[in-house]
């Protein structure tokens, strides 16, 4: 794809055809397996990105915070699970209040003390949210090892809450060789922490499990739903763990080349474009091979970021871009590059057809 000349750079190009056909792929592949799909939608933040997938199928929104789900119900989702282990305060209870006129919602725990203290808050309207208990399977962040799981669930329900289903995050799956490893690991936690919740008596209705790496590997672990989230785009990381290919990258950064240079025996040969940190972000896993990838350029590498530079350097066997040159530049982390602008230029065959608003940007709270 050419960059459309009307683009100043650094931004934020969305390719709306890649975009649906992500969509749709995942949509079918969840589908197939029996599961349901329930996208997270805090790599985007867009209405208009959620909207499409609603309508290839998924049956609701996974988001991080409260402020994400206030967002997208406004713009109309009815069933939102907020898939972390909120510490609910009075003013937090009074937002998810609000959000239960609007919608089904449920959130993320994950300890005794968060329940009581999510009941106490809550109050009269305890009964009005769905709690769903995470799950450490074996990327150690939060979550709790199944064996614990009866413990909290009862003391949540003592304090009045309603334990209705268990979550993980296979976060795991994002380093290399282990996307496998990590969907059997989530497929014996969750297997685990639901057989011995439903002998203690409850009714766990909702098992919810995967990553992007490892979405469509999920099966056969009594999960009734995945909430992939960077599929919808696409990201280097993605691309380096072989979980998508060049043609599904449905989000790039068109930049500039504003500094060229040949290089000598002890200074790299290389380019500097107007795409830094502030537009990147400043992601870079241990393993990966630099700051994001140049879409259409493979072999070069982003080894270095400053705040408006990116330093890539350059394959001697490969003509160096000329200065004024645009090219398309796919950050490491695409869930942090759309947090960090406020909207996104939309193509179609190589043209303008919109510009959305990214309309949960900044909602960390």
């Amino acid at each position: 794809m050419t960059i459309p000349a009307e683009i100043d750079t650094p931004e934020i190009i969305i390719d709306r055809d890649v975009l649906q056909r992500n969509i749709d792929r995942m949509a079918t592949a969840v589908r197939a397996k029996g599961l349901h799909l329930r996208p997270h939608v805090k790599t985007h933040k867009v209405p208009e990105i959620a909207e499409m997938q609603l309508a290839a199928g998924a049956v609701g929104l996974t988001v991080a915070t409260l402020g994400e789900a206030e967002v997208f119900a406004e713009h109309g989702a009815k069933d939102i699970f907020i898939a972390y282990p909120l510490w609910v305060g009075p003013r937090q209870a009074e937002r998810l209040r609000r959000l239960a006129a609007k919608a089904r919602i449920a959130v993320g725990l994950d300890s005794r003390e968060a329940a009581e203290t999510m009941a106490a808050s809550l109050g009269g309207a305890v009964g009005e949210i769905e709690v769903v208990l995470e799950i450490d399977s074996g990327h150690h962040r939060s979550g709790i090892a199944p064996d614990a799981a009866v413990d909290v669930a009862q003391a949540a329900a003592r304090a009045g809450l309603r334990v209705t289903g268990i979550f993980t995050f296979p976060g795991h799956s994002y380093a290399p060789g282990m996307p496998l490893k990590a969907a059997d690991e989530e497929r014996l936690a969750l297997g685990k922490a639901a057989d011995l919740l439903t002998a203690a008596g409850f009714p766990i209705t909702h098992v919810s499990g995967g990553s992007t790496p490892t979405a469509t590997l999920t099966g056969n672990s009594g999960a009734t739903e995945v909430r992939p989230g960077v599929y919808v785009f696409g990201d280097a990381q993605q691309l380096e763990l072989e979980r998508c290919a060049a043609e599904d990258i449905a989000l790039t950064i068109a930049a500039t080349v504003v500094s060229r240079h040949e290089g000598t025996d002890v200074i790299p040969r290389r380019v500097i474009l107007d795409s830094g940190s502030k537009v990147l972000g400043g992601d870079r896993p241990g393993w990966a091979t630099g700051f994001g990838r140049l879409l259409d350029h493979p072999d070069a590498r982003i080894t270095a970021l400053s705040e408006h530079h990116a330093t890539v350097v350059w394959p001697e066997e490969a003509t160096l871009p000329a200065l004024g040159d645009r090219l398309r530049v796919v950050p490491n982390h695409v869930c942090i590059a759309m947090n960090l602008v406020d909207d996104v230029t939309v193509v179609s065959g190589g043209e303008i057809v919109d510009r959305w608003r990214v309309a949960a940007r900044g909602r960390n709270k």
